[in-house]
């Protein structure tokens, strides 16, 4: 059984003469262990897929499915319990408190979801991978675009969601770190079982996907 599923979604922006279809008939799967990207301009719905996909926006017509169960069903504790326990969200806007250091964030997770969390030794890990241990005392305005977004990511992952969507997560950084960064999400996928979706345009990914879609004008195509 697919960990994510649309059928036939489609989504309106506007009224009238205004109207936007910007989701067109979509239908789409994703399994736990597969890391899929979603190729497209600027403009092309990509947001707007996962921002339906995240359970933050609801889709005009058509069905998601969150393991099996359509998420139109989920009472609204449902939908925020799925959110903080099942979904990691790294946005392009990066997620991260300002006023907090980035050891703080972390900490402001463990209050609110108290379980579940990744252990002291493998957050470790994971910064280190991510080359920001050495950061845990900055503030985000301290921090450059490249380790902001590592540090996004590190957040979204620390949750240990069994789905991960990633809005351009490789956007400010080189292409060394877009290596690093790809094999941290095939990674993710592929030993702890994630389903990892990620929306770009960056085409230094390819390599490491398993399932490639390019959604051109709200229509979504699978290339691989």
């Amino acid at each position: 059984m697919s960990v994510i599923e649309f059928k036939n979604v489609n989504k309106y922006f506007g009224s009238g003469s205004a109207k936007v279809h910007a989701l067109k008939d979509i239908n789409f799967s994703a399994d736990k262990g597969e890391f899929v990207l979603i190729l497209g301009p600027s403009g092309s719905g990509k947001s707007t897929f996962l921002t339906i996909a995240g359970n933050i926006l609801s889709p005009s017509s058509g069905s998601v499915l969150i393991n099996g169960k359509e998420i139109a069903t989920y009472s609204n504790k449902e939908r925020e319990q799925l959110r903080l326990e099942q979904i990691g969200f790294v946005l392009q806007a990066h997620n991260l408190v300002p006023y907090l250091t980035l050891k703080e964030q972390f900490e402001l997770v463990d209050r609110v979801k108290k379980t579940g969390n990744l252990s002291s030794a493998d957050l470790e890990r994971l910064l280190a991978h991510l080359e920001i241990a050495e950061l845990k005392d900055k503030y985000p305005n301290e921090l450059s675009g490249g380790q902001s977004q590592r540090a996004a990511i590190a957040r979204a992952l620390y949750t240990d969601p069994e789905i991960i969507l990633a809005d351009e997560p490789t956007a400010a950084l080189d292409s060394q770190r877009v290596k690093k960064v790809g094999t941290i999400l095939q990674v993710l996928a592929k030993q702890q079982n994630k389903a990892v979706i990620t929306v770009t345009h960056d085409l230094r990914l390819i390599e490491q996907a398993d399932k490639i879609y390019e959604l051109t004008d709200g229509q979504l195509v699978q290339k691989k």
